[in-house]
């Protein structure tokens, strides 16, 4: 985030403190400066020092197949989205991925998909996917790690299948840069 984006932050969470009845009005414009939120939740970690960085031999990030696990509730967009909001993510934390090298599979099952009604937009909108994720040694196989990433909405301003693609990629991005070393970065 800039130093103009983080002012304009705190200005118009100030802004919501003095000025009694604009909080969803404030609340709303940093939903729209921030966009969704992603998050995971590690099942079985890659590593139980959450200090330690194992995935730097990775130069590659591929997102393999998500498949809808919840009867064909998953709008085919969220599919279509996925890959490029995710390697904007990468991009954004400087995360590397070459075409060639030695590569992790993430890939998962679609376990949970929940769109507002118009209802929820008008009582506080929450969308969601939740992914049962796997990081997968693509060469050997093996499952290194399990976690639950979670692409999320609370504000009208971000409801919609692209949002909720748009958090996931943040949550896959997320949970690889927690576990990424610093140092192998790229200045892409």
């Amino acid at each position: 985030m800039t130093k103009s984006a983080a002012l304009t932050l705190v200005v118009l969470a100030a802004a919501a403190i003095l000025a009694p009845g604009c909080g969803t009005a404030i609340k709303e414009t940093v939903g729209l400066a921030t966009g969704a939120k992603g998050t995971y939740l590690a099942i079985q970690p890659i590593s139980a020092d959450k200090e330690d960085r194992p995935l730097g031999p990775y130069e590659r990030f591929e997102l393999g197949p998500l498949v809808d696990d919840i009867g064909g509730k998953v709008p085919a967009e969220l599919l279509q989205r996925l890959p490029a909001e995710f390697d904007l993510k990468l991009k954004d934390k400087k995360l590397p991925n070459k075409p060639a090298g030695k590569t992790l599979l993430i890939r998962g099952k679609i376990i949970h998909y929940e769109s507002s009604g118009m209802v929820g937009i008008a009582l506080g909108p929450l969308e969601q996917v939740i992914v049962r994720t796997e990081f997968v040694d693509k060469d050997s196989g093996k499952v290194l790690a399990v976690a639950n990433c979670i692409g999320r909405t609370t504000e009208r301003v971000n409801v919609g299948v692209k949002e909720k693609a748009q958090g996931l990629a943040k949550a896959l991005a997320g949970w690889i840069d927690a576990r990424y070393p610093k140092d192998k970065r790229t200045n892409d």
